[in-house]
């Protein structure tokens, strides 16, 4: 919509003084304006905000002031206007300086100011208001533009006050009514920005009163009225707005020399008619026809003709007046285009058999234009739209018959008609009428030569396609897919399309180069031509699409790689979660009758799946809240997923590590996007034991040379799952939780295995927990000594705790007290020693006199074969004691040999006929070697 300029184009004006006056020294801000214009461009804003706020307003500035303000608001108001040009200050800037340079002149002004000083106040005041109301800050503006209207009139008095002076001050009191009545608009101007119509009304009658004396200035004014009704209008203040507008048109009549031509008084008129039409038609019907008939009268126009039908049809006017003013357009040679626009409005009106006779006269008005092609796409359209696709099939036929026969469509039509034809077709297709939809595509393929290489022409041929495939018309669709391929091989609808066909005919390896071409197509940004009918998802879409299209058709491994190319080759995390998911479940659901084989490769891609899974949702950890939730529900199900599976793989410790660390992932993802619960931090606590569980297993399956680093990364799981573990224990309380006890178990696995001295720190932390069991130490004791651990003394501290504790249970096991006591004995008696400390010796006693204790608290339970066992280490580390001399103790402990004979079974004869006859020389022995010991002394 037109809108006037700003009717007062501002030219640069600088004030002029009598001469130049120092300004050193001057109080009030005069030494921030004389730095002002001696600072480099870069310091201006700073120097001018300091200004503004040192003379923010006028009625705070004392008077009277040093008199070397004026010239020193003067030099201040020519700086302004040289840095007006370009760039140096912005319109606020400028707005501020002038600002200070008014109030500050207005404040050194005497009571009673000359002509001279009055005419400069009038000039900046009025300017300053002028410059503020383009800041659009009215409330600033407002006591400038009261100052300038009273420095007017104090000029006009001082004028008048003279007598009769001549035409010199006829003219001059002619300009101060000029300025005057420019002022006073400004102030309308002020009022209108602030919603103060009453205000504006006034400001704008006093202008009006003086048109008489000033006649020149009425188109001024008509315009400006002009423009508040623009703005009231675009405000949607309809009332407001037709006041004004009603102004501008009765202030544009009053003298055709000076007022606005016949073109802006009609424009004035059709807005007028169109704030009546849009604010209540039915109540001022009357009022916007004659609005819109007063416009046709000033200048007659297409667009005011079209208004008045608007009108006529909105307020329900009868067919002859819709007619006659169709008649008023075709009779003032309106467009064609406009003319069909009519018929547009009429059919919109529901007013069908009007629309089709006007139609029909406007085809016969332009009967000999180039452009009459125009009127035939409308009138399928109409026929379409009142379900007449009968008439509307047989008009489209006429037109290919006319198409080859030399009359041709305007290539603006055509592309019109193909889009109608498309819009149909598409509809039919959306209700699976498969074969209505193709007819319509082969309706719009008719317009086109044999060979002809167009993209819109690959997109029918793929629509086609589609319909043909539908149809299981399988040949036709193929060939209509070789003539998309043709005109554009390189879209990735026409790939998809390749795809379809390659699925229909069971060419599984085709359809695998289709989802290839696809992935690799789906990386470039979609083409401006296709930008307008497809999303930016549209790769994501169709692969998506692709992978259904596969299920359904029971090719579950096709689906797969369509699935696997987008998760390759998307850039939209919600698509790529949504087919991962799908992903896992075909996965699963292949696994159930699989073999061994088979399942293990499918764990692998699974774990890959979760892989890529973690870091799709770990992108999304700062998303908006509303998309928020979906990502919890995302990382929650995908590490239920890899629970689950790490359950499992109880065959497989490594994979089954990598499960549990996996839904450990996970479940810190989720301590991101929410409040970690007491729940969540359980589930931490478990993958990692589970996780560290499993690396220890696999290290006791693994060779030595590569158990190095498993071990090293089942310590990084433990001190996690520790801090975790501190975290739980500070916010609640766990009775009965071994979670304490299991990490100290494994990490001393761990630290055994990597020979690390701390393992004495970790036993010592166990045996500090209450109520170690006996379990666990005995488990300390066994991989104190599994290879390649080697730690006897550690070993033998936790079998001494293990056995204290057996002791003092209510109801003692003898069996693993009887093992503790066995494998102390074999730690401290190696076989094949060729000698044995004392302090070794009197050790050894004390464990073989716990095993005595055993036997006679249970004899019929204590298995001959220990006994067995007991009696020949006794034996043979007497005999050894014998070979090395220590002839007492020797006896002592062959004599501890002898005295397990009792406790043997069905052995007891054999070994004590063998033994005695043994013993008593071992003891005959013993008396000749000590006598010959006291013949020596």
């Amino acid at each position: 919509m037109w809108k006037g300029s700003n009717p007062m184009a501002e030219v640069p004006t600088e004030v002029r003084s009598a001469g130049r006056i120092r300004t050193s020294g001057l109080s009030l801000g005069a030494g921030l304006a004389e730095d002002l214009q001696q600072r480099p461009q870069v310091d201006y804003e700073g120097v001018i905000e300091q200004l503004f706020n040192h003379v923010s307003g006028l009625d705070e500035l004392p008077k009277p002031l040093d008199p070397q303000l004026e010239e020193c608001a003067i030099q201040l108001w020519n700086w302004a206007v040289t840095k007006r040009v370009g760039t140096a200050i912005n319109k606020t800037q400028k707005a501020k300086v002038r600002h200070v340079a008014c109030s500050l002149l207005y404040c050194s002004a005497p009571d009673n100011p000359p002509e001279g000083i009055v005419r400069k106040c009038i000039l900046m005041a009025s300017k300053t208001g002028r410059t503020w109301l383009d800041c659009k800050k009215s409330q600033l503006a407002d006591p400038f533009l009261t100052l300038a209207v009273k420095s007017l009139e104090i000029l006009y008095s001082q004028l008048t006050s003279r007598g009769d002076g001549g035409s010199d001050i006829d003219a001059s009191k002619g300009e101060v009514e000029r300025d005057l009545l420019r002022v006073l608009s400004y102030q309308a101007e002020s009022a209108v920005s602030k919603g103060s119509q009453q205000e504006a009304v006034v400001c704008m009658q006093r202008c009006k009163d003086m048109l008489a004396r000033l006649p020149k200035e009425a188109s001024y004014l008509s315009l400006m009225c002009y423009n508040f009704g623009v703005d009231s209008y675009n405000l949607k203040m309809f009332e407001e707005s037709s006041f004004w507008l009603s102004q501008s048109y009765d202030i544009g009549k009053t003298n055709r020399k000076y007022c606005p031509g016949p073109e802006v008084q009609a424009r004035v008129l059709r807005l007028l008619a169109t704030v009546y039409l849009e604010w209540d038609c039915q109540q001022f019907q009357e009022k916007a026809l004659n609005a819109v008939s007063l416009a046709n009268k000033e200048c007659m126009s297409a667009s005011g003709l079209y208004l008045k039908i608007r009108i006529l049809l909105r307020s329900g006017a009868l067919d002859e007046a819709v007619t006659a003013g169709v008649n008023d357009q075709l009779e003032s040679d309106a467009p064609l285009e406009v003319c069909l626009s009519t018929v547009k409005l009429i059919m919109s009106a529901d007013r069908e058999t009007l629309a089709f006779d006007n139609l029909k006269r406007v085809c016969q008005h332009f009967e000999s234009s180039p452009e009459l092609s125009a009127a035939s796409v409308l009138h399928i359209e109409m026929l379409l739209q009142r379900g007449k696709e009968l008439l509307g099939k047989q008009k489209i036929e006429d037109i290919i018959t006319g198409h080859y026969t030399g009359k041709q469509l305007t290539p603006q039509s055509l592309a019109s008609l193909h889009l109608l034809l498309w819009d149909k077709a598409a509809k039919h297709f959306e209700a699976k009428n498969y074969l209505e939809a193709l007819q319509w595509y082969n309706y719009s393929l008719s317009f086109y030569k044999g060979g002809q290489m167009e993209p819109n022409l690959a997109k029918l041929q793929r629509n086609r396609a589609s319909c043909l495939l539908l149809l299981k018309q399988l040949d036709k669709a193929k060939d209509a897919i070789k003539e998309a391929e043709r005109c554009d091989p390189d879209s990735i609808f026409t790939q998809f399309s390749v795809y379809k066909m390659a699925i229909q005919e069971k060419n599984i390896e085709k359809a695998v180069e289709a989802l290839t071409a696809m992935g690799r197509l789906a990386k470039s940004p979609v083409s401006s031509k296709d930008r307008l009918l497809v999303c930016e998802n549209a790769a994501s879409s169709l692969l998506s699409l692709a992978a259904q299209i596969a299920l359904e058709n029971e090719e579950q491994d096709t689906a797969m790689k369509a699935l696997e190319t987008l998760c390759e080759n998307s850039s939209d995390e919600a698509y790529v979660l949504t087919a991962l998911r799908c992903l896992v479940r075909l996965v699963l659901s292949t696994m159930k009758t699989a073999s061994d084989e088979v399942r293990n490769v499918r764990l692998e891609v699974l774990l890959s799946y979760l892989k890529m899974a973690l870091q799709k949702v770990s992108k999304c950890n700062t998303v908006p809240c509303e998309a928020a939730e979906q990502h919890i529900e995302d990382a929650n199900w995908f590490r239920k997923i890899a629970w689950n599976s790490a359950l499992q793989c109880e065959s497989s410790p490594g994979r089954m590590k990598d499960f549990f660390l996996l839904s450990y992932q996970a479940s810190l993802l989720l301590s991101q996007l929410c409040p970690p619960s007491r729940a969540l931090l359980m589930a931490q606590r478990t993958c990692l034991l589970m996780g560290a569980a499993a690396s220890l297993e696999l290290c006791r399956k693994s060779p030595h040379s590569v158990q190095t680093e498993e071990l090293t990364k089942a310590l990084e799981n433990i001190q996690v799952c520790t801090e975790v573990w501190k975290t739980m224990s500070a916010s609640g309380n766990f009775p009965n939780d071994q979670t304490n006890t299991l990490l100290l178990l494994y990490e001393f696995e761990a630290r055994v295995k990597l020979n690390d001295p701390k393992v004495e720190t970790i036993l010592e932390s166990i045996l500090e927990l209450e109520n170690v069991e006996t379990q666990v130490l005995e488990t300390i004791a066994a991989l104190s000594m599994e290879p390649p651990a080697h730690f006897p003394l550690l070993c033998k501290k936790a079998l001494r705790v293990a056995l204290s504790l057996h002791k003092k249970t209510p109801d003692v096991d003898m069996a693993r007290c009887r093992q503790c006591v066995h494998s102390l004995i074999q730690l401290s008696l190696p076989s094949g020693v060729s000698e044995v400390e004392e302090r070794v010796l009197e050790e050894v006693w004390d464990y073989y006199e716990e095993a005595l204790s055993i036997i006679a608290a249970a004899p019929e339970d204590f298995p001959e074969m220990e006994s067995l066992w007991l009696l020949t280490r006794a034996w043979n580390t007497g005999i050894l004691l014998y070979s090395l001399a220590q002839y007492p103790e020797a006896e002592k402990w062959c004599g501890l040999g002898i005295s397990f004979l009792r406790h043997l079974g069905s052995l007891q004869e054999s070994y004590q006929t063998q033994m005695s006859g043994l013993y008593s020389e071992v003891l005959d022995r013993l008396d000749r070697a000590k006598k010959i010991h006291v013949m020596e002394e």
